[in-house]
């Protein structure tokens, strides 16, 4: 067994995915419209889904936005660089909500960025991972 995707309800489609693309670097893999549900998929990732888990982005036609209640953490993405990459995506318009530093209570260092619709994104920088022993197999292997 694998994990595919993770699927996230978005309230703008094209909005969502300028931030995955063009923001976070992500390629757009798929994408479909289905006129009898009203509504589209969209699959957004840095590599082929036969390898690698992707993001689902549905929009539901008609909708704009979705409450996110208090059950949704947040997608974490492995990065080389934290700070250059924080700063490219102010850049290109994102939303740094966390700069980055150590986590609290340990010594990875982390940011989080938000998406258009509210999802929080935590990025990681990669080497320390590895410094706190995980393993480098499990942990998300892209960089934005």
């Amino acid at each position: 067994m694998r994990l595919l995707h993770t699927m996230i309800r978005v309230g703008n489609l094209e909005r969502s995915l300028q931030f995955y693309c063009d923001v976070l670097g992500m390629h757009l893999l798929r994408k479909k419209d289905y006129p009898s549900g009203e509504f589209t998929l969209a699959y957004v990732g840095y590599g082929d889904e036969s390898e690698t888990a992707v993001l689902e982005l549905t929009y539901n036609w008609g909708t704009d936005h979705y409450e996110l209640g208090n059950g949704y953490g947040h997608i974490a993405i492995g990065v080389e660089d934290i700070y250059s990459t924080c700063e490219a995506i102010k850049a290109r318009g994102g939303k740094v909500v966390r700069e980055p530093g150590p986590m609290k209570h340990g010594s990875t260092v982390i940011a989080f960025v938000e998406d258009p619709d509210g999802y929080k994104i935590e990025l990681i920088q990669m080497g320390s991972l590895q410094e706190q022993g995980a393993a480098p197999e499990r942990t998300a292997a892209a960089s934005a």
